[in-house]
């Protein structure tokens, strides 16, 4: 079954509260907070302040993707600060096996990010330190962006490699999914969805989190 994982990015920040305790109403299981430096990537967005504040807010499972440079030194600091998963890019981290083990260690799950143009081969030595892979169908940075269409046969392999290994590795994808293509997707292995304007786009958190699932389930 997978579960679906609103991205925080594109709710109303001003209505934050309102529009998590909608998500939970609409089933959702995983918020997602995407953490920007404006550095590797070219927006800015939150931090750590913002993570504990939806800690005290939330029982929602908290899914922390850091599109940082040198995510080592704060990879650990988010997981104490509320954080359950906290994904790193395979791009940023050359230490890749000692942050993931670090996540682990301060009682997180660990998570690999990896970028639509870069190959799976990247992820072979550390795909056993993983808990999750968080495929991106988009270009990190911003919101909004269509599906990288030849992100469905590259989530297809990643699931191929994982069990072949036979790991318990989850998959996570995030980029341009709305009820439009989430069946495809589920379909073809991901098991938590990420999505942001396919959830708060209609102005109703609840409704679109219940119509993705819904969506997803279609290929059954």
């Amino acid at each position: 079954m997978f579960e679906i994982a609103p991205s925080i990015l594109s709710a109303d920040f001003a209505r934050l509260g309102e529009e998590i305790r909608a998500l939970e109403t609409g089933g959702a299981k995983v918020l997602h907070v995407d953490v920007m430096d404006g550095r590797f990537v070219p927006n800015i967005t939150i931090g750590i302040p913002v993570v504990k504040s939806l800690r005290k807010a939330t029982n929602l499972t908290i899914d922390c993707h850091l599109m940082i440079v040198e995510p080592s030194r704060y990879a650990v600091e988010f997981v104490k600060a509320g954080a359950d998963m906290v994904s790193v890019h395979v791009e940023a981290d050359v230490h890749l096996q000692r942050t993931l083990t670090a996540i682990r260690e301060a009682g997180g799950l660990a998570g690999i990010a990896i970028n639509p143009a870069t190959p799976l081969s990247s992820l072979e030595e550390a795909l056993p330190f993983a808990d999750f892979i968080l495929l991106m169908s988009v270009n990190p940075g911003f919101g909004g962006q269509k599906y990288i269409h030849t992100s469905t046969d590259k989530l297809r392999r990643l699931r191929r490699m994982i069990d072949e290994r036979g790991l318990k590795t989850r998959i996570e994808i995030d980029g341009g999914i709305d009820a439009s293509n989430i069946a495809a997707i589920v379909e073809s292995g991901a098991e938590i969805i990420v999505s942001g304007t396919g959830v708060f786009g209609k102005g109703d958190a609840a409704k679109g989190v219940k119509e993705l699932i819904e969506a997803g389930t279609a290929w059954v």
